[in-house]
């Protein structure tokens, strides 16, 4: 099996419309990783099971996505000492519902929170990728590229109106 170094999960499907973003921005930054669906509630014990065999094969931070009671985060912080990055998912209140499970996590067990929906999933890469960089100069210079590029995306468009 491969050595991932980011675990993304999500608690359902339907949060791949955003979480892919997340997957995309770690593609293009040549980070190794591994995706799943798993539920808090629905596959605890799939869950357990996940996080000990990617977690013994590599992984170094975790991104956990979800809408609703949003617990996911939450329960993959509860096992592990490694980085969680949470990303909280749109929801029929806005995704204000996720955000506030994720952000307010008890005092002892935290989660890193990131905005809800497609912007926090590539965000949430992004820092998994700056976290890695502390100790990878390689992932550091491609984030660097990154950078760069979006900063030359931006001088690009000069006049919008033209």
């Amino acid at each position: 099996m491969s050595s991932p170094l980011v675990a993304v999960v999500m608690g359902s499907r339907s949060d791949w419309e955003a979480m892919e973003h997340s997957i995309e921005t770690l593609r293009t930054l040549e980070i190794p990783h591994e995706v799943r669906v798993l539920s808090a509630h629905r596959t605890p014990e799939a869950l357990d099971a996940f996080l000990a065999d990617v977690e013994s094969r590599g992984a170094q931070v975790f991104v956990a996505a979800a809408g609703g009671a949003a617990h996911l985060a939450g329960v993959v912080a509860s096992r592990t000492l490694k980085p969680v990055l949470g990303v909280p998912m749109g929801t029929p209140l806005g995704g204000l519902d996720s955000l506030l499970s994720i952000v307010q996590m008890p005092a002892g067990v935290p989660v890193g929170t990131l905005a809800v929906g497609r912007a926090g999933a590539v965000n949430a890469a992004l820092l998994a990728a700056e976290i890695l960089a502390l100790q990878d100069e390689n992932i550091a210079a491609r984030l660097r590229k990154h950078r760069e590029e979006q900063a030359q995306a931006v001088l690009d468009v000069a006049d919008p109106s033209a």
